[in-house]
Order: structure tokens, then sequence, then C-alpha cells
């Protein structure tokens, strides 16, 4: 049985290289139209792989390079990105790379994404990195009405802030994307805020981001089809 593929999903392709990328898009077929490509492959031939999906098997793309920089050089990294037609890219949530990133994407149609705290991170690494004290879903909501406020077109944030974000005044008419999710009954690997695919959606989330539940899968096609009867269930 075909599934029909549901862009609100969005697979990672955080494999080694453009050949393993191109390989497992093939694996998942028409079952997947959106995926994420992140820094991790940059070096493997990712900007490639990202322009080959988009322009050749007319897939959904999101550049996940969360660039933090100074904003000429955040500006000209962007306007070089905006020339692939590609549709999502990840910048730090900071405000003025925000703004940066927003003048380089110029008039083309690539969203700019903010990053509020990274899905991997709990109290103690922002004490270590030296981030001021508060509760990290209070951080979160900060940071991601900050950069809404500057001109993001959405923000990436854990599942479990996406309620809260969805309420924010700044979130009206704009994206939420969160990784960290995992199917029922599946591992948490490095990601210490997760939730379901069915609840990320519920509580306001646009897109989801599966990776590993994926890409380690025996059976890549059957652990998507799984995630497309999750989401098409609730």
């Amino acid at each position: 049985m075909t599934m029909t593929s549901d862009d609100r999903l969005i697979v990672a392709l955080d494999v080694p290289n453009a050949l393993a990328g191109l390989e497992l898009a093939r694996q998942l077929g028409n079952t997947v139209s959106f995926y994420k490509i992140g820094l991790g492959m940059l070096t493997g031939g990712g900007l490639a792989l990202a322009n080959e999906l988009k322009q050749e098997h007319g897939k959904r793309i999101f550049l996940d390079m969360k660039f933090f920089d100074i904003g000429a050089t955040v500006t000209a990294a962007v306007r070089g990105i905006a020339q692939y037609d590609l549709d999502f890219l990840t910048v730090h949530g900071d405000p003025h790379v925000v703004r940066a990133a927003k003048e380089g994407a110029g008039g083309s149609s690539l969203k700019i994404l903010g990053v509020t705290v990274l899905t991997s991170l709990d109290r103690g690494d922002l004490d270590a990195g030296m981030i001021r004290p508060g509760d990290i879903t209070e951080i979160t909501l900060e940071r991601a009405a900050r950069a809404l406020a500057a001109g993001a077109d959405g923000v990436i944030a854990s599942p479990q802030e996406a309620a809260a974000i969805r309420a924010l005044p700044e979130a009206a008419g704009k994206l939420i994307v969160t990784p960290g999710v995992r199917p029922a009954g599946a591992e948490l690997g490095d990601q210490k805020r997760v939730a379901t695919p069915a609840r990320a959606l519920g509580d306001g989330a646009d897109h989801i981001v599966v990776g590993r539940p994926v890409w380690q899968a025996q059976d890549p096609a059957g652990a998507v089809r799984a995630i497309l009867r999750e989401i098409t269930a609730s």
C-alpha cells in the first residue's frame, strides 16, 4: 500500500554524504516530500544534494545551518543560499542575526527560521554556557518572541514549548518547526526535550523534524509510513 506524503513531516538526512542522502531519498520515494539537510553534511556535498532533491526530484528543502556571525557576514551567506531556491534556512534567533538574514534573503521565497534553545540542551548546559539564570521554557519563549519581532518567518523550538510559542502575539502567521520529535516507542538519542509527532502538531507546530527513527530503521520507508499514520490519526 502506498501512502501519500505530508509536508508537515520533514525527514532529516543526517547521513554522512550526498550519496547516502540520495539513496535514503530513493528508498523513501513518494512517502516524503520535505527533507532537512544539516551542517554535518555540508562537507559531504550537502548543498549539491539540496539542489538535486529540489530541482530534479521536486522536494522541499530545509537547510539547517544555524548561522551566527556579524551582520554583514550573515547577510552575505544568506544571499548566497537564496540563489538555490530552497525553502527554509535556520539562523540563531538573536535579533541582529535574524535582521541580517532577512536582508540576505531579499525578495526570495526562502523562509528564515530562528533557533531558540537547542533541543539537546537543559538548564545545566545553559549554566555551563553562562546563559542567564531562569526557567529554560521562559528563556525559549523570550528568544522566540524577540526573533519573531526581528522579522523571522518562524522559529525552531522543542515540542514542549510549541503550544506556549503558538500563543505568543508575535507568533501570529509564523511557522513553528519542532525537532526532537520521537514516534511512540522510539529511543531518545541525545535529545532531552521531546514529544511524539501527534503531540507536537497538536500543540501548534507546523512541521516536525524526524531523523534517527527514520534513517536508523531497518525499513526507513516503513518507519515513515508509521509516522504518517500517527499524524493522520491525530
